[in-house]
């Protein structure tokens, strides 16, 4: 279900892309029990997002946490999402125009976000730093800083590791496609010149969580 994208690019621009977009948008639905939406809900009320706020979604995939949280931010607020892979884009855009929900989304690389400096009050990155070895990540933390507001925010959610002995399917997923500690987010971004204000568990499938803000 993945491919590694651009194999002759630079080892900072390489990670796993995933491609088959319909595949993932199941898996999410697997790994939520159905309960996908419920799922995004709380994550975002992680994020706190408020009316009329500037939302960028890095690594949107398919793209409903981005619809979600333009719900969020109202007919005030703008929400964008980026992701590598063209076919989730794709979808993305689809389901936008399903929805009619105000969303716009962008291919590009997580390491290089087509924006402008302080342009967000809130940045999302989802479940995707695992896709990234550790050059790319550092890359997209000083991204990340680069587009935030003064005093705005990041959210960036992952999975952590397991100790548990017994090892269910989707454990060996995770081991395959990788995790990234909690220690390791905070200091990410700690190092981009971001603070960190809070963390711990999502309550979800082993996912840690960490928001920063960006120096006023």
């Amino acid at each position: 279900m993945t491919e590694i994208a651009e194999r002759n690019a630079p080892s900072s621009r390489t990670g796993i892309v995933l491609h088959a977009a319909a595949a993932y948008d199941l898996l999410i639905w697997l790994i939520t029990f159905g309960r996908e939406r419920a799922f995004r809900e709380k994550m975002l009320r992680l994020a706190h997002l408020e009316p009329g706020e500037s939302v960028l979604d890095v690594g949107c995939g398919t793209g409903s946490l981005a619809i979600v949280a333009k719900r969020h931010v109202g007919p005030t607020g703008t929400v964008y999402g980026v992701d590598a892979s063209p076919e989730m884009i794709a979808r993305a855009e689809k389901k936008v125009r399903k929805t009619g929900v105000g969303v716009v989304f962008k291919q590009a690389f997580a390491q290089s976000l087509p924006f402008t400096d302080s342009q967000f009050d809130v940045v999302l990155t989802t479940m995707m730093l695992h896709h990234l070895p550790q050059k790319a990540r550092q890359e997209l933390a000083v991204e990340i800083r680069r587009v935030l507001k003064p005093g705005g925010r990041v959210l960036a959610i992952d999975f952590g590791g397991t100790a548990r002995k017994r090892k269910s399917f989707l454990d060996h997923f995770h081991r395959r496609h990788g995790h990234v500690e909690l220690k390791d987010i905070s200091a990410l971004l700690n190092e981009a010149g971001m603070k960190i204000v809070e963390s711990g568990s999502v309550g979800m499938r082993r996912l840690n969580f960490v928001i920063a803000v960006a120096p006023n």
